[in-house]
């Protein structure tokens, strides 16, 4: 699953680029792709999709030039109210929008939305200014729940943001909340009358959503 793309930013987004490079000048690079969409069952009314967040990059801005975290459609809603709030100055790129009718089994929206959330954080990525948001950096590169990253923002943790970055691989800090209740268009429930109920394997499980039937698309 992805397409490699080495093609200067404002090139990059016409075209397919599940794996695209964002360069931010001739030395310094920034590899983002948003991949490996997997489903996750809550409880027996209510399952979600989150979405593997990759990061290469020989760029000074960020801690580790190497990182992989997960994130779903919910948290990246609050990552852009969270920038937006930063740099009121500036106009922020959309994400993909919210649809009530967003299916866990339609393949063609989970690929859209996941082109749609690279295309955002290249953009993101292209502005320096946005870059000094240590939210961003906690949210691309650290295992922390939305609840926390604000916290650390802040200060209000016993670990700094650097440390909440560079501990994250070895899991010394683990994902708290991860079932928040921040509900998004990928929260289900077979009462709902949106077709968006899929039967998954047990509860609390995690599967990959691509099965090799789909492959194809």
């Amino acid at each position: 699953m992805g397409l490699f793309v080495s093609l200067p930013f404002s090139s990059c987004r016409s075209r397919v680029n599940m794996d695209s490079v964002v360069d931010i000048s001739k030395t310094e690079f920034i590899s983002i792709s948003v991949q490996d969409p997997r489903l996750h069952k809550i409880d027996l009314w209510h399952t979600y999709v989150d979405y593997e967040i990759c990061i290469h990059t020989n760029s000074m801005c960020f801690r580790k030039k190497t990182s992989y975290v997960r994130r779903r459609y919910s948290d990246f809603v609050w990552l852009r109210q969270c920038l937006e709030q930063n740099a009121l100055i500036l106009d922020l790129p959309k994400l993909p929008p919210w649809n009530p009718f967003f299916s866990l089994k339609n393949s063609h929206q989970v690929i859209q939305r996941m082109k749609g959330l690279q295309e955002f954080l290249e953009i993101v990525l292209h502005t320096p200014l946005l870059l000094s948001d240590s939210r961003l950096h906690l949210f691309l590169q650290s295992d922390l729940s939305l609840k926390k990253i604000a916290k650390c923002a802040l200060g209000k943790t016993r670990y700094t943001v650097a440390e909440a970055i560079q501990r994250s691989s070895s899991g010394c800090l683990s994902p708290v909340d991860k079932a928040s209740c921040d509900s998004d268009c990928e929260s289900s429930s077979s009462s709902s009358g949106l077709g968006l109920s899929i039967d998954t394997p047990s509860q609390h499980s995690t599967r990959p959503f691509f099965q090799s039937s789909d492959r194809h698309l």
